[in-house]
């Protein structure tokens, strides 16, 4: 699914009025109708007291349209014109006289004294901003959004939460309106999918408005929202004469003295995900550790405590390097020496990321479409600091391009970044935020890439069966019980839910 920027939806609103040979007034209908429907079919007629908040622009005209249809269906609806501005468009004006002629005349609201009683059990509307909001809301208006804010009522936003920017950050967080619930126009807002606004969008859904699909393909929008739909042509189906050394071997390194763990789960995660073959090469202390916990893999070891001299003597598909493995002079310098002769697929996580970073150089070194899984604080080490989460998604796709690399960042929505295009992903709950999460992701994307998957797309297809695993197991375990072998226990149902179509 793609995401569209507020100038991207702006051209494919005239692009589908065009094509489809509507007016922009039946083009605001068909989606404020879709809202009306939605809230209807959640009320069924209930006696409750609806507030619909109108701006003065086309965002407002939708709010129209739903006040209207509400009225007309005998629900106790009450709305409010903000008046802003007094340049109002002619898709306001056009529901506004519609709202009129029907019997229901909006009040104006042009100060604070205007403000209207609302009861914590009654429904707030907001259709006072819409996505193509550019600046801070100021003066009475923002003080409206306060004082909606105030009242902890349940607030339906139409499209993004008045305040709300499309492509920016906010500056001015006591100017959004918190919504509790938003029903969005055609494709989500990159500002749902980004941590610094969790306390200004809550949930939300996407609502087909009709755009122009053929026009919003030639748009070629770089930032993706990744569903089901997406990823079911991703999966490679597997043939009766295929064998084990049709599915690649994965190697995976990684370990030190107390962090064996790491490794175990990463290659773990490698075979459960089907990788024909997987290796570990590891510290000497952790092999019976991992004899003992993961039969089906084979092993290599290094000196006693902590990797050294990266001397494996297996032939991988792909290797994934740095879980456990730790940042000891010894290691880091076999690292640095294996990755200016490695010329294999790379998957590097954790303490890999950590060397890295010490050691710049060696990014020119890596395979072109090397995979980074970096958590927040490794991400800042690799990239340094950034103001906000616009910027950092900008650096990391700068980053992405100069090096080659793919940019895994984890998060509430993990995000792959490959150049300037994103992939953001749908899957996942908290119950993830567990240590060894992001081992076991490690070794999914490992055993993805062993089978045959493009790093780009195993790293999308990785990431989104990794947090579907929570989705489905969440009914059982909620978030706290479930831990990063857990992950194991539902991965079979990931799979098969997208094997299944």
């Amino acid at each position: 699914m793609y995401i569209l920027s507020p100038q991207q939806t702006q051209k494919a609103d005239k692009a589908t009025i065009k094509n489809k040979g509507i007016t922009s007034v039946d083009l605001m209908e068909t989606a404020a109708v879709s809202c009306f429907q939605w809230l209807h079919n959640k009320l069924q007629g209930e006696n409750i007291q609806i507030h619909v908040f109108c701006g003065i622009g086309n965002n407002g005209g939708d709010g129209l349209v739903i006040a209207r249809h509400l009225y007309k269906h005998n629900y106790q609806v009450n709305c409010y014109i903000v008046n802003f501005s007094d340049k109002k468009t002619e898709e306001f004006i056009v529901n506004f006289n519609r709202l009129v002629e029907i019997g229901l005349k909006p009040s104006e609201l042009n100060n604070e004294n205007d403000f209207p009683e609302i009861d914590a059990n009654d429904i707030v509307v907001d259709a006072i901003f819409g996505n193509g909001l550019s600046r801070n809301p100021e003066g009475f208006t923002k003080k409206l959004i306060q004082y909606l804010n105030d009242k902890k009522v349940f607030i339906l936003a139409i499209d993004i939460p008045s305040g709300l920017f499309g492509d920016k950050s906010v500056t001015d967080k006591t100017a959004v309106l918190k919504a509790s619930h938003t029903l969005t126009f055609q494709t989500p807002k990159i500002a749902f999918l980004l941590p610094e606004n969790k306390d200004l969008v809550n949930t939300w859904e996407v609502i087909d408005i009709g755009l122009d699909q053929n026009y919003m393909e030639s748009l070629h929008p770089k930032t993706h929202y990744i569903t089901k739909t997406d990823i079911i042509p991703l999966y490679k189906t597997r043939q009766k004469w295929d064998h084990k050394g049709t599915y690649g071997h994965s190697l995976i390194i990684g370990g030190s003295y107390g962090k064996m763990g790491a490794v175990v789960l990463a290659s773990k995660a490698a075979l459960k995900i089907g990788s024909g073959l997987v290796s570990a090469y590891i510290p000497k202390c952790g092999y019976s550790i991992l004899q003992i916990s993961v039969p089906e893999v084979m092993v290599e070891v290094d000196t006693d405590s902590v990797l050294t001299y990266f001397n494996f003597k297996t032939n991988p598909t792909v290797i994934g390097i740095g879980p456990g493995m730790g940042t000891a002079e010894k290691t880091a310098q076999g690292f640095e020496n294996f990755i200016k002769e490695n010329k294999l697929p790379l998957i590097i996580d954790a303490d890999g990321i950590n060397l890295l970073s010490k050691n710049q150089l060696l990014l020119s070194y890596l395979p072109k479409n090397t995979i980074l899984t970096p958590h927040p604080k490794e991400l800042e080490r690799l990239i340094g600091t950034w103001e906000n989460d616009y910027e950092k998604l900008k650096k990391v796709a700068e980053f992405s391009k100069k090096h080659a690399v793919i940019v895994v960042i984890k998060g509430a929505h993990t995000v792959v970044i490959q150049d300037d295009t994103m992939f953001f992903n749908s899957t996942g709950n908290p119950a993830l935020a567990t240590g060894g999460s992001g081992d076991v992701l490690t070794g999914i994307i490992t055993g993805l890439i062993a089978q045959g998957y493009e790093p780009i797309n195993a790293a999308i297809f990785g990431v989104y069966l990794h947090g579907k695993t929570a989705d489905i197991a969440f009914p059982e375990t909620g978030y706290e019980t479930f831990t990063a072998t857990t992950i194991f226990e539902y991965l079979a149902d990931a799979i098969l839910e997208v094997s299944n179509k």
